[in-house]
């Protein structure tokens, strides 16, 4: 008997049916973890107000470099969760078992892009009207846009973390990637001082760095009033970047376990 085309379909290929099962079994789980749901949407707006009141005296240093770590903190802990949660499924064997299903790689990881991407959107979303409409942080150009960049920001974390989570072997080794991934692009983006005042080895370094471009993206909204050339080409650069370093993680993605 001839088989059926959905038997012979190779589970290698994408299915949004399968993408959107996964994302929901995985926004299921986060609904049960309380400490992880505060992680990500209330750590980065306790950084925020930290940072408004340690500025107190000086409200224009806040608006200086507000803007530019409304997207950094929002990377971060999108980085530390995901490399966590989905190392955490790795090593108690979850992982293994999906993949015994029919159910690709790309699958597997545009769903859980798909569900820490929509918590993501939910983590902006707050830290973005509390800076701009509790914090006082004065932007010239659209909250709209300082919205649309630190969504990027935090899916970039995302897809970082589930890409760093295929060369950890525990929850405190996916932690020690932190230093390599993160801490690089966070003194070279140009938040301490401005990336052409750098070494131009350091400067051409971070020429390469995504969120150099989130940093000069939220600077753009900062200063001009409409959407620049600039502008989208940097939140261009942070989408593209974070689509890439998913398909590697789907490359990465091992079928079984260590």
């Amino acid at each position: 008997m001839t088989p059926t085309p959905q038997a012979t379909a190779p589970t290698g290929a994408f299915s949004a049916a399968r993408t959107t099962a996964t994302a929901a079994r995985v926004l299921r789980q986060l609904r049960h973890d309380p400490r992880t749901i505060a992680l990500m949407l209330l750590v980065p707006c306790l950084m925020l107000v930290l940072l408004r009141y340690v500025f107190d005296a000086s409200p224009r240093t806040f608006d200086g470099i507000g803007a530019s770590l409304l997207g950094i903190f929002p990377l971060i802990t999108m980085f530390l969760v995901t490399s966590i949660a989905t190392l955490r499924e790795r090593t108690s064997g979850t992982l293994e078992r999906l993949l015994a299903l029919p159910l690709g790689k790309a699958d597997l990881i545009a769903g859980y892009g798909l569900a820490f991407g929509a918590v993501a959107v939910v983590q902006s979303a707050l830290a973005t009207g509390l800076s701009v409409w509790l914090l006082g942080l004065d932007v010239t150009g659209s909250a709209w846009l300082l919205l649309l960049v630190a969504l990027l920001d935090a899916l970039l974390g995302t897809a970082l973390g589930l890409f760093v989570s295929a060369f950890a072997a525990s929850e405190f080794q996916a932690v020690q990637f932190m230093p390599a991934a993160i801490f690089p692009q966070l003194l070279l983006c140009g938040l301490f001082t401005p990336r052409s005042d750098m070494h131009p080895v350091l400067e051409a370094v971070s020429d390469v760095l995504p969120m150099s471009y989130a940093v000069d993206g939220m600077n753009e909204v900062l200063h001009h009033t409409d959407m620049t050339a600039a502008f989208a080409r940097d939140a261009l650069i942070v989408a593209g970047c974070a689509v890439l370093v998913l398909c590697l993680g789907a490359a990465t993605l091992r079928r079984r376990t260590a």
